[in-house]
């Protein structure tokens, strides 16, 4: 493994888990949220997503495994790999309570309140919200990572949707702590510093993994990514995809990510 494909795949890490401070800045300088663009983006961050995940991720995970362990065993394992990431995720919504949800979807004109009170409530709301992405981030960190360290022509498709799926949680953290403190400043900081868990969670991975990393850790750990990944879409992206716009913008934003997922790897052939 060179010191060039682990700095590559952490940048691509970076960049993604950064992309909240994008979202932040999109909110921050509008009066208005553009939910229609947002809603064909994250239908199509979960396109990426699910494709590569089902055809791909997993078809890799599946071969590590089986050279590894056998056919029955390793096919075994890749399943038990893929349940298991779902189970992380799953997880970590339950130990979140929904109130703070980083997904739930808030607007720039919902958020303009006048009283203390709302604002305290405002106040509470973008912090937990912080708290509540960066306990996301982190093993999305360590999917993108994983997938960048493995393939770099992989991680960089998979590191652009992570980031399209960041742009909205950016703006969850930093439209009520702006609207609560009345500081643009003190918001875009918030909201960027949450996404930083993804690199954390990247390196904390590398760091306790890389002395154990052979065909069957690598398979099972991808496996995993892809339950992960694919959670992240059912359960994320495609909801708030279609509570901020129309059914069939998310729908079109989904098939247009898998197209161009398709052609990508195509292209790599």
């Amino acid at each position: 493994m060179e010191f060039t494909d682990v700095l590559f795949a952490f940048s691509l890490t970076l960049f993604a888990g950064l992309a909240t401070g994008i979202g932040s800045a999109l909110s921050l300088l509008t009066k208005q949220t553009n939910t229609k663009f947002l809603s064909v983006a994250l239908g199509f961050s979960a396109g990426v997503m699910i494709y590569v995940s089902f055809v791909e991720i997993f078809a890799k995970a599946q071969d590590a495994l089986v050279s590894s362990l056998g056919k029955v065993a390793g096919t075994w394992a890749t399943v038990g790999g893929f349940f298991f990431g779902m189970l992380i995720s799953a997880v970590i919504d339950k130990l979140i309570p929904s109130v703070e949800n980083p997904h739930e979807v808030h607007t720039v004109e919902e958020m303009d309140g006048k009283s203390e009170s709302h604002k305290a409530n405002l106040m509470r709301m973008g912090t937990f919200t912080a708290l509540a992405i960066a306990i996301h981030n982190f093993p999305e960190g360590l999917a993108t990572f994983t997938a960048a360290l493995s393939d770099p022509k992989l991680g960089i498709p998979i590191a652009i949707a992570i980031a399209i799926h960041n742009i909205p949680e950016g703006i969850a953290v930093a439209v009520p702590i702006y609207y609560a403190t009345g500081s643009r400043m003190k918001a875009f900081k918030l909201s960027f510093l949450s996404g930083l868990s993804e690199p954390v969670g990247a390196i904390v991975g590398y760091l306790v993994l890389y002395r154990f990393f052979n065909d069957a850790v690598f398979g099972f750990i991808f496996a995993s990514v892809a339950g992960i990944m694919i959670y992240i879409s059912l359960d994320e992206l495609l909801p708030s995809a279609h509570e901020y716009g129309e059914h069939h913008l998310s729908i079109y934003g989904l098939i247009a990510g898998m197209a161009v997922m398709a052609l990508s790897l195509l292209m790599f052939l």
